[in-house]
């Protein structure tokens, strides 16, 4: 804890900070504190709503599934199955044992791809492509 947030919070400490305060100083500072306490206490109110809002949507949600015989189980396995798309090959080389190698492109360099190049002395768009 800081020394300004014990000066803060204890009241002893407090009391010996404002000494060398004049009155309306303090007063200055208790309008101030006022005025942060009210902004603090309407963002909460704010984020309580919020919340409040997301969970009702989430129970409409749920509720309209249920209505429609729909289980959250379901759902988790459509999402599980739906496989990612794949990116289709751009580059084909075939290496001495005859063993076909693709690649998109994209990521980093397969080795066998760099090692071709480093042989050939040719950068990556001199690779032969797909038809």
């Amino acid at each position: 804890m800081s020394d300004f947030i014990k000066n803060l919070t204890r009241k002893n400490s407090l009391r010996k900070q404002c000494q060398e305060l004049s009155l309306i100083e303090i007063e200055k500072v208790l309008g101030d504190l006022n005025e942060i306490y009210t902004e603090r206490k309407e963002d909460e109110a704010k984020r309580e709503a919020e919340e409040k809002a997301r969970v009702e949507k989430i129970e409409q949600i749920r509720m309209a599934m249920k209505e429609a015989g729909i289980d959250l189980n379901d759902l988790a396995e459509l999402v599980e199955s739906t496989p990612r798309k794949s990116v289709k090959a751009k580059y084909v080389i075939t290496d001495d044992e005859g063993k076909v190698h693709e690649w998109s492109g994209r990521g980093r360099t397969p080795v066998i791809f760099q090692e071709y190049m480093d042989t050939k002395g040719i950068s990556k768009e001199k690779l032969p492509t797909v038809d």
